[in-house]
């Protein structure tokens, strides 16, 4: 590794790459036409990329003749001298890969590069930016830097990532299979420390343990302060080379709320309104008002759909894994909350109760499994048809 620069001054400097910059200076020999093939062949100007056939229709031109003027411009960039700025992008981006057990996926990768970068592009819009240094950042470490990196893409089993050329990828095939295997048998979803107890368990963790627990010599966790919940912070600052190779597979996936699982599973890629009422009543662990439901799967953004508490409602009402226990107010079944009125609730705990119970014991068990006022409970209590009253405490009543 190269001690010319250590990965702090980075993120602790206030200075920033400027990737425009750096790739103006890159094309700064070449033709203004030249220039626009690149930039729209890249999207360097650009949110979306064109085609071959895109760009070569503005400019008059065969979409081989396009591919043979973007090969002569990488051939020639690649041939130039590596400017300062250049040169220290690549160096971070190695450093960052040697961080990462030397493979990180695509997204991750970025996320991280975009602390230390900065666009000096005039846009409003800071979706069409955002993606723009994505696309800059692409450019970058896929054709410039290709000497040293090698590009993951379109695998079945892994996400887009890059890699160290120097890298083999056999410890994360092995560790892939093995694992979603497990998870497939387990078949329920796993907090982040759980997982991490299960993989360093596997045959092909012990098999492979030097490449998968590289250790950590810089801390990243304040890059992610509002963007990641703390057990996970931690788990990217003491085992990033696991975390990362966790963020590359395909098949296991993490949901909206933390917990990792097959992707296929309704509990990591919820696919309708019922899945998404179903996870979140799980992870807010507590009875919910139909319209707090339909806020909360807004607010958690599963798939930038927008749900309508009426929609909410009516899968509420259909599906018996949802109990009503109060005005508008809804649990799941598996919490152990019982349906009906507050008669029958309380007829089903005297009925399973080995003893008569006192009024305090069946006000508690009923506030339990419905969210009503004491004095309704009082009032289910007269019934002398139903409840028959020895002592202080109730029993049910003879038929």
């Amino acid at each position: 590794m190269s001690e010319k620069i250590k990965l702090e001054d980075f993120f602790s400097s206030e200075e920033k790459i400027d990737t425009k910059k750096i790739i103006d200076d890159l094309l700064k020999n070449f033709s203004p036409k030249e220039k626009t093939v690149i930039k729209r062949r890249f999207g360097l100007d650009r949110a979306k990329r064109q085609t071959l056939e895109k760009v070569g229709q503005a400019h008059n031109l065969t979409r081989e003749r396009i591919r043979q003027i973007e090969k002569t411009i990488l051939d020639k960039i690649l041939l130039d001298e590596i400017k300062e700025d250049l040169a220290q992008l690549r160096e971070l981006v190695i450093l960052l890969l040697e961080e990462h057990g030397g493979v990180a996926e695509k997204d991750h990768l970025f996320r991280v590069l975009d602390k230390v970068s900065d666009l000096s592009l005039n846009f409003q819009d800071e979706e069409k930016k955002k993606k723009i240094k994505e696309n800059h950042f692409d450019f970058l470490l896929s054709r410039i830097f290709r000497d040293d990196l090698e590009e993951i893409k379109r695998e079945d089993k892994l996400k887009d990532a890059f890699k160290l050329k120097s890298q083999t990828l056999e410890h994360v095939e092995e560790l892939s299979r093995e694992l979603t295997r497990e998870i497939k048998k387990l078949k329920i979803v796993l907090e982040t420390k759980e997982l991490l107890e299960m993989i360093t368990k596997l045959e092909s963790f012990k098999k492979h343990e030097e490449k998968l627990k590289n250790p950590v010599r810089i801390r990243l966790n304040h890059l992610f302060e509002e963007e990641m919940p703390l057990e996970e912070k931690q788990v990217l600052e003491d085992y990033r080379g696991l975390y990362s190779i966790l963020k590359l597979l395909r098949e296991i996936e993490r949901n909206k709320f933390g917990h990792w699982g097959h992707a296929s599973w309704n509990e990591i890629s919820p696919k309708t309104v019922n899945d998404k009422i179903y996870l979140v009543l799980k992870n807010y662990n507590k009875p919910l008002h139909f319209t707090e439901i339909a806020d909360l799967i807004n607010q958690t953004n599963f798939d930038h759909k927008t749900t309508n508490p009426a929609t909410v409602h009516n899968e509420l009402i259909l599906d018996d894994k949802y109990v009503l226990i109060g005005r508008g107010m809804y649990g799941l079944k598996e919490w152990g909350l019982k349906e009906g009125t507050v008669v029958q609730v309380i007829k089903d705990i005297l009925a399973s109760s080995s003893q008569a119970l006192s009024r305090e014991e069946i006000i508690d068990k009923v506030l339990k499994n419905r969210l009503v006022k004491e004095s309704t409970i009082n009032l289910a209590l007269s019934n002398r048809k139903e409840f028959q009253r020895v002592g202080d405490k109730y029993v049910l009543a003879e038929k």
